[in-house]
């Protein structure tokens, strides 16, 4: 995790300054003025000869300025020649080759003159030179002969071209040279060898150019080398030997230096450019190069090591990097020194370079000229473009060699000085006018501009203006107070106000007043500070498996009147937000991380005024790349060792290798595990079996999982020999009641040794000690016919092959087959312990009657039937096993007041024996289970009504029912109140003893044993603390009570009586009463006959609306269906619907008669009823 500081470009655009700091005053373009000179080619103008050639210089002026060129130092004529234009309002020269033409007639040395009455300003000499690529000559080379370990330079010699080209080495095959500390190109581009080798031979080597505007590269006739070597064996053979040079017998040598040539040399270097020194030694073996400075250090800021410590590069070289440079180059036998004597010379530079002079009629000023160089520059002055020398006499002006003065300067005065330093090493030449003006003070910039900036920033505020005579500038805040200089602030000759930290009180407005003899100008700024952006979590560094999810955090703090953006950077580049990636405003989450999301990740907040960026790097671990390279070596008749080469560990260590192998005889195509190896090693002698064709994998296993099994290694078959080893798991076991099957593991491939795997197979009774019978077998199992029942045999099972045959093998135990038990249990005594349990013994049965091995006695039960005749059971048979041969058992889990019966068997491993007689038992009464469906229901605050059903089990006659119930409020209990019921009541209803406290309900049912598994509830919440599940059941019974509804009631039931009113009056007359021309209300359920309408009056429409009755309590009765209803008897002891609820024990019973007239009827409430008459 790293911070990091914004680019200094963010600060730059943040400060608001439309002029640099030392620039000088800009005259108007409104206002008269000699030229400028705004832009042109470079000095030295290379041009491609496919394209036109372009020269460029433009300027500015009032009046616009004029142009025209000299070439070589003459008047260049644009009009003889056609294929020369200039462009409009430009200077820009225009050579256009489309019609034909030769680039190189144009070369040449070009100069820029723009003129108008005021003036000519003069460009830089533009030496123009069209680039060139010239081909290589072709030759045949012949092979290049050298001993082995004496040094080699390749020479390159590419064609002059223009500019140099880009050099290279490659073979003929465009495969590029390696390079290293003994093999590497020179500066010149020659290839050095600093002694050579044999493996120098397998490659040729091609010298190439690239060259830069034509974009093509051209390519040497290729060198081959010829290597003398006094070593007989093949290179590869000493390759890792440690010391190689004396293994192939190449006489060692101290180093001597292939370039530069001797022990010292010179060089010269201009000021501001690099300084490349270079030293390239022989010697075996290969010499180290090291750098020093005579008299005091390298300078670290600048210098640099290349090509392998054999180049010291020095960046932006100055006069003090002048000295003497050695490189020393050593090795084991010696060591080496060359001296090089660096010189720094320096082209013109300004020390102080003339700007344009602006006067008011009748001031001094003056132009400077300074530079500085070595050899030191002369200095030239020039007036329009004519040497100063040559130039009509002026009483106003006086020349101080770099120093021109002026007195009392009139408007004839104004002119463009140009000012030429030059030494042997180059030139410069400036342009500097004087302008003569009488102008007041104006303000350059837009009025009232609005500047933003974050805290503790440095900034400026500019205030650009002009005048002449120079206004004298000076800054106020807030229209008050005095001149804004010193402290924190400053103020640059521009007039730009510099705040160099700036806190929240600098916030306001600022005026700046520009003033001289002819008045004065003002404009305002207002400037706001706004807070930095900030990340104040950065994003952390993170190691991840793959396929894992990973989040990187981003929070960020800013001001809030900026619009923040955050943005994403992986490894410097823009990151593409995938399907696979989540970008939130304040983290990134990547899912399924994969290898390519490993990387530096920079998350960047920014606002239109700064940024904050953080950065972290995300460690991808995956499972390890295949091992390659297979090789097996120091092969012997049991042993090879196999040796590889590690793939990528990607960033996980490798752990352990595990080397697998594949046999083509017994298992072709299976891999088997062979070894396993620690991850530090890659070579391994491997332990072989005989007469096994092998071939070899290597898997890699790091913390993440395993790579993929490397490619097989070649196949390696060692010789045969008798088998050491036995097949295992022999087994002799009766598959029919009459044999045996004799079965066995067969041996695999590295067990076998030899050809024609075989087994013999011998057996023979045990008790008799009969000959041993025998048969060969080439499978894994045999079967003896014929056999008693259940008898043992010895076994013996020995391996063979064409080699000899296996070891003595051990005997072991088998038996025939098994037949079913002849004999059943006898004397089967029950005994009962409690309502669910009984013990059981018997007689057992002798071992002849079993005919197997005795597994188990079995005793098979079932329910007969429940001493509650109303009670309906399930006959489904049971088993009870008892392992082993013993006489007793217990069998539980039965159900209480029940019939049983019950028979047992005895059990071998080929099944059941014959049954016992069936005895029957019965079990006692036991306690009940809980009651069911155990419901707690609270009409309203004064009651709690509360319904069970009977128990699933009874377990016994049912003789009532215990209910505990205890107060609560929070923490604080009242005291437990026990009721008894009658075994028929399954309902209760309690009166509170206050609105506020809950109730806990504990039931439970009871036979003559006892009182069975209690069941609990809680009363629902008061309505201060009503759960919403409970809540509308005390809206219900609140709402009768409330004045608003009451209203509501009165006023539908006048409403009503309106209504009735009206229908009686026009039934009457005997008339339709036209309901949808009345009302503005839609009908209800409609009478198919009725489609115009009306209806008819009638007696019927009089009667009361069925099922508008209220609750006696004052509980409106919600609607019911009589098909959803289950009644209970006469007894009028409520309804309950489908889902047992509790509904109408509050409202008036009706009769039996009247509720089976109205079966079609709905009942509805009051409100209701205003819609049943629609």
């Amino acid at each position: 995790m790293a911070r990091q500081q914004p680019p200094p470009w963010i600060h730059a655009a943040v400060l608001f300054c439309l002029l640099s700091l030392s620039g000088a005053i800009e005259i108007p373009m409104d206002l008269s003025q000699p030229p400028t000179i705004t832009k042109q080619s470079v000095k030295d103008h290379i041009v491609d000869p496919r394209d036109n050639i372009l020269i460029e210089c433009e300027a500015k002026g009032n009046p616009a300025p004029s142009f025209h060129w000299t070439r070589n130092s003459k008047f260049f004529n644009i009009a003889k020649d056609p294929r020369v234009s200039m462009r409009r309002r430009s200077g820009t020269l225009v050579i256009d080759f489309r019609s034909g033409g030769r680039p190189e007639d144009y070369e040449g040395e070009y100069q820029c003159f723009a003129r108008n009455k005021f003036g000519t300003a003069l460009s830089n000499r533009i030496r123009l030179q069209v680039s060139k690529s010239p081909l290589w000559p072709k030759e045949n080379l012949d092979p290049v002969v050298v001993q082995e370990g004496a040094p080699l330079t390749l020479q390159c010699n590419p064609p002059p071209g223009l500019p140099s080209p880009v050099i290279f080495w490659m073979s003929s095959s465009m495969e590029p040279i390696t390079q290293d500390k003994r093999v590497s190109q020179g500066h010149n581009g020659d290839l050095y060898f600093s002694n050579v080798m044999l493996q120098d031979t397998q490659t040729d080597y091609s010298c190439n150019a690239r060259f830069h505007f034509t974009h093509t590269i051209q390519q040497k006739n290729a060198f081959t080398l010829k290597v003398l070597t006094n070593n007989p064996y093949n290179d590869s053979s000493l390759r890792n030997h440690p010391d190689m040079y004396s293994a192939r017998g190449v006489a060692e040598r101290t180093p001597s230096f292939m370039y530069p040539q001797g022990t010292a040399s010179s060089q010269m270097v201009l000021r501001g450019m690099d300084l490349l020194l270079e030293c390239i030694a022989s010697g075996v073996p290969t010499p180290d190069i090291a750098w020093y400075k005579k008299g005091g250090d390298l300078p670290s800021d600048k210098a640099k090591f290349e090509n392998f410590n054999k180049a010291l590069r020095i960046t932006n070289v100055s006069e003090e990097d002048s000295g003497e440079y050695f490189c020393l180059a050593s090795n084991k036998m010696g060591s080496i020194r060359h001296t090089i004597s660096v010189r720094v010379k320096a082209a013109p530079y300004w020390l102080d370079e003339p700007k344009n002079l602006i006067l008011a009629p009748g001031e001094d000023g003056r132009l400077v000229c300074r530079a500085n160089g070595n050899p030191k520059p002369t200095v030239q002055w020039m007036v329009n473009g004519e040497p100063l020398q040559s130039a009509p006499r002026n009483p106003n002006r006086e020349v101080a060699g770099d120093t021109i003065i002026f007195r009392d300067t009139q408007i004839s005065s104004r002119a463009v000085y140009q000012c030429n330093t030059s030494n042997e090493h180059g030139y410069l030449l400036a342009n500097a006018f004087v302008s003569v003006l009488d102008v007041p003070p104006r303000m350059l910039s837009p009025r009232n501009q609005l500047i933003r900036v974050i805290l503790y920033n440095r900034t400026r505020l500019d205030c650009p203006f002009f005048g002449s005579p120079i206004p004298t500038l000076r800054w106020f805040k807030n229209g008050q107070g005095s001149n804004l200089d010193g402290g924190n602030y400053h103020v640059y000759e521009n007039g730009s106000l510099e705040i160099k930290m700036i806190r929240k009180e600098d916030q306001g407005i600022y005026t700046c007043v520009a003033t001289n003899i002819l008045g004065k100008a003002e404009n305002q700024v207002r400037l706001e500070v706004k807070d930095p952006t900030r990340i104040f979590r950065m994003p952390e560094d993170q190691v991840a498996k793959r396929g894992t999810t990973v989040q990187l955090e981003c929070r960020v703090k800013h001001d809030p009147s900026l619009k923040l953006t955050v943005t994403w950077l992986k490894d410097d580049e823009p990151l593409y937000i995938g399907n696979r990636m989540k970008k939130e405003d304040d983290s990134l989450t990547i899912f399924g991380v994969a290898e390519r999301d490993q990387g530096s990740y920079t998350c960047i907040a920014s606002t239109e005024l700064d940024q904050d960026l953080a950065k972290a790097h995300l460690t991808v671990l995956g499972r390890p790349d295949r091992p390659r390279d297979l090789e097996l070596t120091d092969l012997a008749e049991r042993s090879v060792r196999l040796t590889w080469i590690p793939g990528d560990d990607n960033n996980s260590p490798i752990t352990d290798y595990v080397v697998q192998f594949e046999e083509d005889q017994f298992q072709p195509g299976v891999w088997h595990d062979h070894s396993k190896f620690p991850g530090s090693v890659n070579s391994a002698v491997l332990q072989l079996s005989p007469y096994v064709n092998y071939q070899f994998r290597v898997i890699a296993i790091n913390e993440v999982g395993s790579s993929h099994p490397s490619l097989p290694s070649e196949r390696y078959r060692t010789s045969g020999a008798p088998p050491e080893s036995n097949p295992a798991d022999v087994k002799g076991e009766g598959t029919r009641k009459n044999n045996m099957e004799i079965t066995w593991t067969p041996m695999n491939a590295t067990s076998a040794f030899g050809p024609n795997l075989r087994y013999i197979v011998k057996w023979r009774r045990r008790e008799t000690r009969e000959t041993w019978n025998n048969v060969t077998v080439w499978g894994s199992r045999y079967v003896v016919g014929s056999t008693p029942v259940y008898v043992p045999y010895e076994i013996r099972v020995q391996a063979e092959n064409d080699f000899g045959k296996g070891p003595e093998p051990d005997t072991v135990i088998g038996y025939s087959g098994e037949d079913y038990p002849r004999a059943a249990p006898t004397d089967v005594k029950i005994r009962v312990l409690n309502s669910t349990a009984i013990t059981l013994q018997w007689n057992r049965v002798y071992p002849d009657t079993v005919q197997g091995q005795l597994r188990e006695y079995r005793a098979y039960y079932w329910r007969e039937s429940s001493l509650l005749k109303s009670l309906w059971v399930s006959q489904k048979r049971q088993q009870a096993s008892f392992p082993g041969d013993r006489p007793r058992g217990v069998v539980s889990r039965l159900f209480p007041y029940s019939n049983y019966k019950l028979e047992m068997v005895v059990v071998n491993g080929r099944g059941d024996g014959p049954r016992s007689e069936t005895k029957e038992f019965t079990t006692p009464e036991g306690v009940p289970s809980a009651p069911r469906r155990f419901r707690v229901r609270q009409p309203n605050l004064e009651t709690i009504n509360l319904e069970w059903d009977h128990p699933e089990h009874p377990n016994g006659i049912l003789t009532g029912y215990t209910l505990k119930y205890v107060a609560f409020n929070g923490t604080k209990l009242g005291k437990q109140i026990v009721e008894n019921f009658s075994p028929n009541q399954t309902k209760f209803t309690m009166q509170r003893a206050d609105p506020v406290s809950r109730y806990r309900f504990t039931l439970s049912a009871r036979t003559q044993v006892g009182s069975g598994e209690a069941v609990t509830e809680e009363s629902p919440a008061p309505p201060n603390e009503a759960t919403p599940t409970a809540a509308y059941t005390n809206s219900q019974a609140d709402i009768a009570t409330q004045g608003w509804f009451i209203g509501l009631m009165c006023a539908i039931a006048l409403l009503v009586l309106i209504l009735l009113v009206v229908c009686f009056i026009k039934r009457s007359r005997g008339g339709k009463y036209p309901v949808r021309e009345k009302k503005d209300v839609p009908l209800g359920p409609e009478d198919p006959k009725e489609e115009d309408g009306s209806f008819d009056y009638s007696d019927e429409d009089n009667k009361p609306l069925q099922g508008s009755q209220t609750s006696l309590d004052g509980t409106i009765k919600q609607q019911e269906s009589d098909d959803s209803l289950v009644d209970y008897g006469e007894g009028g002891e409520g309804q309950f619907n489908e889902d047992g609820s509790f509904i109408g024990q509050y409202t008036v019973k009706k009769d039996k008669e009247e509720t089976e007239g109205n079966e079609s009827s709905e009942a509805t409430s009051p409100v209701n009823a205003i819609y049943s008459l629609a």
